[in-house]
């Protein structure tokens, strides 16, 4: 799979179809920073088994979903959202979408259910690759570059059908590969 897309902050990443890594199978990842000392990403698609209640305590009645954000930094928690103009905190990524912000605010609005999650994306850990190490995997192969896709998919809940709409998104180049089974020998 030949792609000659270049990765920036803001980009999506998704996986190989064949990715046997249990930590980005499938998956579509958020660009929430490129540079040349590396990259920092969030897996939208790889829901966890916890709700945001369960790791803030001040926002027990938040029935939040908390995503795999990566297998990096698992004892943290990372958020985006296309809410400026409610937190008035955040680092902007482009088209409306900030990375991080003020917690304290956040948690008011939260508390408050002045927020939903078609604004507020929350994460435990994140993807990380150092200097030019993502360069490397993409000249393997590993991953497909999205700069062309709706903001709106960032917040999407459907975590099964994401990488299959963001690859149908790319065009015909590589639609047929939403059919691939997730293990070859399946075939």
């Amino acid at each position: 799979m030949l792609n000659k897309l270049l990765p920036h902050t803001g980009s999506l990443l998704l996986s190989e179809p064949f990715m046997l890594d249990p930590n980005f199978k499938r998956a579509v990842i958020f660009i929430a920073e490129y540079n040349e000392e590396g990259t920092i990403g969030y897996v939208l698609n790889h829901k966890s088994n916890f709700l945001l209640k369960d790791v803030l305590p001040d926002c027990e009645n938040s029935n939040f979903p908390i995503y795999e954000g990566g297998p990096v930094g698992n004892d943290t928690l990372h958020f985006i959202h296309c809410c400026y103009d409610k937190m008035n905190s955040g680092t902007d990524i482009g088209a409306g979408v900030y990375w991080g912000g003020n917690y304290e605010t956040l948690k008011l609005l939260v508390n408050n259910n002045m927020v939903s999650e078609a604004e507020v994306k929350f994460f435990v850990g994140y993807s990380g690759w150092g200097e030019d190490q993502l360069n490397i995997e993409l000249e393997q192969n590993s991953w497909i570059v999205s700069n062309n896709y709706h903001p709106g998919v960032l917040f999407m809940d459907n975590e099964e059908s994401l990488w299959k709409e963001v690859v149908v998104g790319l065009g015909p180049k590589y639609a047929h590969i939403v059919n691939f089974p997730e293990n070859p020998l399946w075939n």
